[in-house]
């Protein structure tokens, strides 16, 4: 393999190409070690020593110091990786290693999430926060049937903080905190008998 460019990313690090695909990169001290210089020959020896000992370890400690911070999904500490520019093989196997030693595991994740936000969310809302860090439908899915959202008591519990009348509020009043819950993402249908309606062409 023949680097073909060196390009400095600031004054400790430079991304280093390799026979013209963008490969890894490199702290100045471990690319003077390895030789790394626009125009030189990589070794494949050199190569995988590079990416088992220096990329791999490394991206390990940048998964682990995320994690420790807050629980992440897969794609997250994925994206977080591809972010600092690790080769797709090394993130690969970092996110495989994590998984065999349970410290990332998206049902778990999903489970503590939608615990964590089942009183304040609608389910709408939960599936659409999941689906957006990884979590596949059918995860979601039977995550949520086995731990229900009651979107009847948020949506009273929303209504009352509002001071809510059905006697004595307008159309108009009831029309605008209809559209405020939609924004929420509880249904029309759960909405709707909240607030009591009864009009069979939808109003309230």
């Amino acid at each position: 393999m023949r680097v073909t460019a060196v390009v400095p990313l600031d004054k400790r690090r430079s991304k280093v190409l390799l026979d013209q695909d963008f490969a890894f990169v490199l702290y100045t001290g471990e690319r003077r070690r390895y030789r790394i210089e626009e125009g030189a020959e990589l070794s494949e020896e050199t190569w995988r020593e590079i990416r088992d000992q220096v990329l791999a370890r490394r991206a390990k400690e940048r998964a682990l110091y995320l994690l420790e911070r807050c629980g992440r999904t897969e794609r997250e500490i994925a994206q977080k990786l591809q972010e600092g520019m690790y080769p797709p093989e090394v993130i690969r196997d970092t996110l495989e290693g994590l998984k065999r030693l349970g410290l990332l595991d998206d049902e778990q994740y999903g489970r503590q999430y939608i615990d964590a936000y089942r009183e304040k969310r609608s389910r709408k809302r939960l599936c659409r926060d999941l689906q957006q860090k990884g979590l596949s439908p059918e995860l979601i899915r039977r995550l949520l049937e086995e731990e229900p959202v009651d979107e009847d008591r948020q949506i009273r519990a929303f209504l009352q903080k509002k001071g809510y009348d059905r006697e004595t509020w307008t159309r108009q009043e009831k029309g605008k905190l209809a559209a405020a819950l939609a924004r929420k993402g509880f249904s029309w249908e759960a909405v709707y008998r909240m607030l009591g309606g009864d009009g069979e062409d939808g109003d309230f």
